[in-house]
C-alpha cells in the first residue's frame, strides 16, 4: 500500500525526529490566552537556580486546548485506576514576575 492509499484510508502517517524523542523535562507550565490562541509554556526550574529558560513553546487553538485537556484527564484516570492516586503535594508558588502575560 502506497503513502497515498494509505492516506485516502484515513491513516496518519507521523515521523518522530530523533532529538524530539529524547523529549524535554518540564517541572512548570504556565498558561496564558486570547480569544483565538493558548499558549503553553514549559520550564524547567531547578532549585538554587536564580533564572530559568522557557524549554518548549505549545500554541494551540481554543478547540485544541479544550481536547488536549480532556485527553489528559482521561489518561490520569487510567494511570490512577493502573497506579493508584497521585498525590498532589503542596504546590510550590510561582514567582509573579514570571515573564510577560500572554496577548495576541
Amino acid at each position: 500500500m502506497t503513502e497515498d492509499e494509505k492516506n485516502k484510508n484515513g491513516q496518519l502517517n507521523i515521523e518522530l525526529d530523533e532529538n524530539v524523542a529524547q523529549g524535554q523535562y518540564s517541572n512548570l507550565a504556565i498558561i496564558n490566552h486570547s480569544v483565538s490562541e493558548f499558549v503553553v509554556d514549559f520550564i524547567n526550574i531547578m532549585p538554587g537556580t536564580p533564572k530559568s529558560k522557557v524549554k518548549s513553546r505549545i500554541i494551540l487553538t481554543p478547540q485544541h486546548a479544550k481536547r488536549l485537556a480532556k485527553a489528559l484527564q482521561e489518561n490520569v484516570k487510567r494511570f490512577e485506576k493502573s497506579h493508584g492516586e497521585i498525590k498532589d503535594y503542596e504546590k510550590q508558588p510561582i514567582p509573579l514576575n514570571f515573564g510577560p502575560t500572554g496577548q495576541a
